[in-house]
């Protein structure tokens, strides 16, 4: 009997380790269709939460979280009864954007310790081709004294999760799906296309599987940080480029992408893996570290905007209240790795400028180890200067212009300053509520 039909009769478990933005849906998502699931994280607290009904990600939400049959756990010995073992922690990068494996290493050590004969371990961390195989792979042998291919399998099927997303999910999207061999293969497809409504596209090995996410990510950034040039470039010009924008889309080949912040755990991380790796092969990147590099430059371009508009209506910008309107990475979605966002609060603070943050979904505790930024209520937006509408949250949307208008201190309406990253209004909006406007 194959792992996969063990799997489905209940016979065997699957395990998660990392119960993140990744994780956590994955394993909720195979509790639902019957399989037994042991949920893996070292965060005690956040394994806590789970145990309480309560899910920190809005991913699948709290009644989902307190219906599941996932056993959550912070012990990793409870890894012992499972045979698929599932790894999505995250994959960082350092200050100076080289990869940091310590999560995908940390992860490899906790399986390969509690591993079992006759078990498969897939991958879905971001990395760079090879790091299954040649990184991860001789640590799991290293702490289990097991050897690949013959005691146990392994295998990649890069996370494709979009947070926030509640259109795009886990089983509409197709997922990648690699093993070491093709029996290793045959039962990673069997598992996910338990999950995956959609159907799972192989490839014919891992270090296939993991370019796959480097590629269509870098292939994201690069697209965005053209329309950030040309953002850059239409300000100089006084066009205002979502009109442009709007305009080019009108056309059928039109790729519809448009400027703005980059974080996030993927678009804005993968593309150091795979240049990473690359560059250790002796190619230096002409198109993607040059992307990287104007879209890493994009918060200092709208807090140097918001200060030249601050000055265009005769204020000191350093004596000025300048709220930023979101710290998120993304809209209607907690998570605030690798946030531009702070970027743009960073480059206030040299302008001796300190700005009030307001985000509803971010965590407060998030803010302040992350980016030692304290998070404010709404009510602390009162009294502005100058307004930075940085994450287009719906709750933001939903105040309107005529709300906002009134969140700045009793001063003429053309001496309050508007920073629209997101392009949340028109111009004609713009120009008809006699604020001092920017749009990226």
């Amino acid at each position: 009997m194959s792992l996969y039909e063990k799997i489905v009769n209940k016979e065997e478990s699957l395990a998660l380790i990392g119960l993140g933005y990744v994780g956590m849906p994955i394993a909720v998502a195979f509790a639902n269709e019957g399989v037994n699931v042991i949920g893996f994280d070292l965060n005690k607290a956040k394994i806590g939460l789970y145990k309480n009904g309560i899910d920190p990600t809005h991913e699948v939400g709290d009644d989902a979280i307190k219906k599941t049959s996932v056993i959550f756990t912070a012990d990793e010995t409870e890894l012992k009864k499972a045979k698929f073992h599932i790894i999505a922690v995250p994959t960082p990068v350092n200050q100076d954007h080289t990869p940091d494996l310590s999560p995908v290493i940390g992860a490899s050590e906790i399986v390969g310790r509690n591993l079992t004969k006759g078990s498969i371990v897939v991958f879905e961390s971001t990395v760079y081709p090879g790091v299954t195989e040649n990184v991860c792979l001789p640590i799991i042998e290293r702490e289990s004294g097991l050897k690949c291919g013959a005691d146990f399998k392994i295998g990649y099927s890069p996370e494709r999760i979009n947070p926030g997303d509640k259109v795009h999910r886990l089983e509409n999207i197709k997922k990648i799906v690699s093993g070491c061999d093709e029996e290793a293969l045959a039962e990673i497809k069997a598992v996910y296309d338990l999950v995956i409504k959609v159907g799972t596209h192989p490839v014919s090995n891992i270090k296939t599987a993991e370019a796959v996410k480097v590629v269509e990510n870098s292939q994201r950034d690069i697209n965005i940080a053209f329309m950030n040039e040309l953002a850059m470039v239409f300000d100089r010009m006084g066009i205002d480029t979502n009109e442009v924008i709007e305009g080019m889309n009108t056309k059928w080949n039109a790729l519809g992408f448009r400027p703005g912040l980059v974080g996030g755990h993927c678009i804005g991380v993968d593309p150091y893996y795979f240049t990473y790796e690359a560059e250790k092969l002796g190619y230096h990147s002409q198109i993607i570290l040059n992307g990287r590099m104007v879209n890493d430059g994009m918060g200092k371009f709208i807090a140097e905007a918001a200060v030249k508009q601050m000055i265009k209506v005769g204020k000191a910008p350093a004596k000025a209240k300048v709220v930023i309107f979101g710290l998120t990475f993304k809209e209607n979605c907690p998570d605030t790795r690798n946030s531009k966002v702070a970027d743009v609060y960073n480059s206030l603070l040299e302008y001796e400028i300190q700005p009030v943050v307001v985000d509803p979904w971010a965590s407060e505790r998030d803010a302040k180890n992350e980016y030692n930024i304290e998070l404010r209520p709404v009510e602390a937006a009162n009294d502005a200067d100058c307004i930075i509408l940085a994450v287009a949250h719906n709750e933001f949307k939903e105040l309107g212009l005529q709300n906002i208008s009134q969140m700045y201190k009793d001063i003429p309406q053309n001496e309050k300053v508007l920073i629209d990253v997101k392009g949340l209004y028109s111009v004609e909006e713009l120009r008809n509520s006699g604020l001092t406007y920017w749009r990226l």
